[in-house]
């Protein structure tokens, strides 16, 4: 018997059926959510502030006057400023007592040396004086111009009676004097002398040098002064302001209480060394001197 191979046509349309519903039956993919990329927070940057500057280190103000400064019994020392125009002297002043101290005089035309140098070659032992300044006026052969006394023995020639001397006896007594007021006697026991020039303040606190005998410069200065107590001053003007005119006339308008004081050598010979209970004062002479005046204990 003939069998039909066809498909039922019923079986066709199930089929299709089938796979139509198949089709919507199943979910549609989803979707992929996009992961976010993901950004950096800005990191907390501190404002940096300019640095504050260090100021530099003020220097103290000199006074104008620093008082008198006692080192040790019958040694004092005083620095003073000056007015001169538009600019300022600094005065260093040492003042001495005669029965407190002993003065000499050191000379060497050989072999002539700062006066700081000086300090270390006028050591007794192992004692260091207490003060050495530059001494009087000398030659470009570093010889004595005027008469120079050291440990009794004499150089130089005597100055008439325009200048002034500073002299120390045998017995240790001390003074600065007007050579016209009380002239110098070669037989007189003198242990140690100084003779200079000019007289800045005549005894008895008269200014002695006026404006008419003075040429105006100004230059640095050493001085040595007696005042009404006997003392002796050595006064320095290391700035070089002040003309002898002015210097005489500081000098017997001041309370110093001068009664008389000699011009020493100043100019690059001006020179100071002072021994402190600190470091000492030192005041450069600009040049070797031939001659010192050195103060011990």
């Amino acid at each position: 018997m003939y069998q039909s191979t066809r498909v039922p046509i019923y079986q066709l349309l199930c089929l299709t059926l089938l796979l139509a519903s198949g089709c919507t039956l199943l979910p549609p993919p989803a979707t992929p959510t996009p992961t976010p990329t993901p950004t950096l927070s800005p990191t907390h940057t501190p404002t940096l502030l300019p640095p504050t500057p260090t100021p530099w280190p003020t220097s103290t103000p000199e006074p104008p006057d620093t008082g008198w400064q006692l080192l040790q019994p019958g040694v004092e020392w005083r620095q003073v400023r000056v007015e001169t125009g538009e600019v300022a002297e600094r005065l260093t002043i040492v003042r001495l007592d005669p029965a407190a101290v002993r003065f000499r005089v050191h000379y060497d035309p050989i072999a002539p040396c700062p006066v700081s140098a000086w300090a270390e070659r006028c050591r007794g032992g192992v004692t260091s004086p207490l003060l050495v300044v530059n001494g009087g006026y000398f030659t470009p052969e570093n010889e004595t111009i005027g008469l120079l006394i050291s440990d009794g023995r004499a150089w130089g020639t005597p100055y008439e009676d325009f200048a002034g001397m500073f002299a120390v006896t045998a017995d240790g007594r001390a003074s600065v004097r007007w050579l016209r007021d009380r002239p110098y006697d070669p037989d007189e026991p003198l242990e140690e002398a100084v003779q200079s020039f000019p007289v800045l303040v005549k005894p008895g606190g008269v200014m002695g040098f006026p404006a008419d005998a003075d040429d105006g410069r100004p230059s640095r200065r050493t001085v040595v002064a007696q005042d009404q107590q006997g003392r002796i001053l050595f006064i320095i003007a290391p700035r070089g302001h002040l003309s002898l005119h002015e210097m005489a006339c500081f000098l017997a308008d001041s309370d110093l209480d001068v009664d008389v004081a000699l011009n020493l050598d100043g100019g690059f010979s001006t020179g100071l060394w002072l021994r402190t209970n600190e470091t000492p004062v030192e005041i450069y002479s600009r040049v070797p001197v031939p001659s010192v005046i050195s103060v011990y204990d």
